[in-house]
């Protein structure tokens, strides 16, 4: 059966056949889901239903909604974000170079699947600003207009035919769409919900700051009503930016009027919005007032044909045929996909805890890989592009009284009613109106540079995370950018456990408390032993640096100690092999000369016991905290076992303090146990070690004890 609807049949079938086709989608991918889940691990009944409606959140909590308590709010708050979704969907369709139409579509079918799929009882899925960038650079790169140019003989000049190269872009922003939906669904399936961890907040900001910025440059043309040539590639909004320079001089003035009117205007309504704050019951639509305003302008004083102010133009009524998307676009846009499907999911996750922890209660990071995943990926079917989480429509839609997923899913039906029937009405409005809500909108994303001065403060190294991920972003465009900025912070983070603190821990006096001797001024030493901690995890790319930490820390070389022991037995050996031969020698001449044996013997036992005798000054056992690590891999097994060695050679203990279960567990497979060293010289605390030491005569001993021997 064809997926492809006549357009001879009535609107309303086409509708409710989308609509149907979407839902149905969802159910049935839900429900396979939910099955292969449950008979791949065979469970019980109530463990089948528990995973199924884990699939359907919405049938654990729609049955149980409450008309009077919720509905009223939920209402409020579906209208007021419906009508931002109108001016964003369309401003954010020219950042994702396509129709302005396809952002309203993409702000009604992935709605309607959040809304089935979705935890967050608070956040506006749909149209950001971040992914709609990132989509555009996939289409222009795909899709630019040097590829549609055509001749045109009235005016002896090539110009671009704007209605292939649309079809084709909108063919890229789907495929790219879908496959970042599979791209999630495959990360909700395997429990990746983690990945977010690796988004720190520093690097989430500065990589929203930085596509902030490439979000203006790409509508510096409309502002200014230029054309400039596009660029793609590494350092490609430099040049974007020296293009737009350079065509300055070439501003068409109409359009430069009505952004600048168009800017001023919706700064002036929304700083009304603050200062009435609470006194309004819900915002003063500024977006939709402008937009509205702007048509009505733009059609009576025919902008278009006296100013050459370029306009949205045709927008189709009704909704688009499902259309499978094109896969031979799919080796061409993975690695944007991937990208694409990491930054939504984060943004998401992100803001969908925040007011989770403000509401008391649990949005499920995996179930919110599959809930947007499939948002995507349904959602490249019906030819929309990317959608996430909005901050602004989320701010909206909880300050109006917006208390479950009904309002989201009342701002779709909005939509719905505008695509259908409103949507003609805004053919005349100036695209310039459109990258001015763009500019205003953006406005928390540039205050977000006020990030830098207070990280500098609180923690430079966050700081360094921020401006490479800004850098970065700038400099190698949103996905490249993306992934240079994880590699960086995790980078930070190696570097951190490589240059940890290293502290010797003294005694608060009369108490079982100890603290680093370094901070504390009423702390004290133990005579003759000594505690050592990192502050971070022993592993490969820290043990060189913590054996070496711990000899600073306790003034003992233990590698020239060792060396100079070395050497000491090899010229002990050479002495008693010497002795030897003339022992033997003195026994063939058998001159009488019994006593000659015994004097070479204590000759040669002097030279060796005055050449080596360790300092009394050092300690005689050392404690080694680690409570901050969290786990040992085989390099740091080898570590501890080799300090446990070489200082035992010397006659100093070491015994291990603070130890979490999978760290022992760690020792135990590395073969740090044996015959010799079992876990007797393992402490639950530091004080135990202590006790340990003091009663065991490591530390307590004479003066000619202390003086060892070799």
């Amino acid at each position: 059966m064809s997926l492809t609807l006549s357009h001879t049949l009535p609107l309303s079938f086409a509708v409710s056949v989308s609509v149907c086709l979407s839902l149905s989608l969802c159910v049935s991918l839900s429900v396979s889901l939910s099955l292969s889940l449950s008979l791949s691990l065979r469970c019980s009944g109530p463990r089948v239903k528990s995973c199924f409606l884990g699939f359907l959140p919405v049938l654990s909590w729609l049955p149980h909604y409450s008309i009077r308590e919720n509905f009223v709010g939920d209402l409020m708050s579906g209208i007021s974000v419906g009508i931002m979704h109108l001016p964003q969907g369309m401003a954010y369709a020219l950042l994702a170079a396509v129709p302005p139409v396809f952002g309203l579509y993409s702000s009604f079918y992935p709605i309607l699947v959040y809304f089935i799929f979705g935890t967050s009882q608070h956040i506006s899925v749909g149209t950001y600003a971040v992914m709609s960038v990132m989509i555009g650079g996939v289409t222009e790169r795909l899709a630019p207009d040097s590829d549609f140019m055509m001749w045109d003989n009235m005016t002896n000049s090539s110009q671009v035919d704007t209605a292939s190269r649309d079809a084709v872009r909108i063919r890229v922003a789907a495929a790219v769409t879908f496959l970042s939906g599979l791209f999630q669904i495959l990360l909700g399936l395997v429990q990746f919900g983690f990945v977010v961890t690796y988004l720190s907040e520093p690097l989430v900001r500065g990589y929203t700051t930085g596509a902030a910025i490439h979000v203006i440059v790409s509508q510096l043309k409309y502002t200014f009503g230029i054309n400039p040539v596009r660029h793609s590639g590494p350092l490609a909004l430099i040049y974007t930016v020296l293009e737009v320079c350079y065509l300055v001089p070439q501003t068409n003035v109409g359009a430069l009027v009505v952004s600048i009117v168009s800017i001023i205007g919706l700064i002036l309504v929304k700083e009304l919005n603050t200062y009435l704050g609470k006194r309004l019951p819900v915002p003063i639509p500024a977006e939709l007032l402008a937009i509205v305003i702007a048509t009505v302008v733009s059609w009576q004083m025919n902008l278009q044909k006296k100013y050459e102010v370029d306009v949205v133009g045709l927008i189709p009524s009704g909704l688009q045929p499902p259309v499978f998307p094109d896969t031979s676009l799919f080796s061409q846009v993975i690695g944007d996909a991937f990208a694409l499907s990491v930054v939504g999911y984060g943004i998401a996750i992100s803001l969908g805890r925040i007011f989770a922890l403000k509401y008391g209660y649990k949005v499920d990071s995996n179930q919110e890989l599959l809930a947007l995943g499939l948002s995507n990926s349904v959602g490249g079917v019906f030819q929309c592009f990317a959608i996430s989480c909005s901050m602004s429509r989320t701010m909206v839609q909880e300050s109006t009284g917006g208390k479950t997923q009904v309002a989201g899913a009342l701002s779709a039906i909005i939509i719905l009613f505008i695509t259908l029937w409103i949507g003609t009405l805004f053919e005349n409005l100036p695209k310039a109106v459109l990258a001015a809500v763009i500019f205003v909108n953006l406005h928390g994303m540039i205050k977000q540079f006020l990030d830098i001065p207070a990280l500098w403060r609180s923690n430079r190294v966050d700081m360094l995370v921020w401006v490479a991920t800004f850098v970065l972003t700038i400099t190698l465009n949103p996905d490249l950018g993306l992934a240079a900025s994880i590699a960086f912070s995790m980078l930070t983070v190696i570097f951190r456990t490589q240059l940890p603190k290293y502290s010797l821990l003294g005694q608060v006096p009369h108490t079982d408390v100890y603290r680093p001797v370094e901070e504390f001024n009423q702390v004290r030493q133990l005579p003759g032993l000594l505690i050592f901690r990192s502050s971070a995890t022993l592993y490969f790319a820290n043990a060189e640096m913590y054996q070496e930490a711990l000899g600073e820390k306790s003034g003992i070389d233990i590698v020239k100690i060792l060396s100079t022991k070395k050497k000491l037995e090899v010229k002990r050996k050479r002495h008693q092999q010497k002795l030897d031969k003339e022992l033997k020698k003195a026994a063939k001449m058998n001159r009488g000369t019994e006593g000659e044996p015994e004097k070479l013997e204590q000759k040669d036992v002097t030279f060796i016991d005055v050449g080596f005798d360790l300092d009394p000054s050092l300690p005689r056992a050392i404690i080694l905290d680690l409570p901050p690590v969290n786990f040992l891999d085989t390099v740091g097994v080898k570590t501890l076992r080799n300090i446990r060695r070489d200082y035992g050679e010397i006659g100093i203990e070491v015994v291990l303090s603070g130890c979490q279960t999978v760290v022992v567990d760690n020792l135990q497979a590395g073969g740090f146990f044996n015959d010799e060293v079992t876990k007797s010289c393992i402490f639950s605390t530091v004080h135990d070690a202590v006790l340990h030491c003091q009663t065991s005569g490591s530390i307590n001993q004479d003066e000619e004890m202390v003086a060892t021997h070799f």
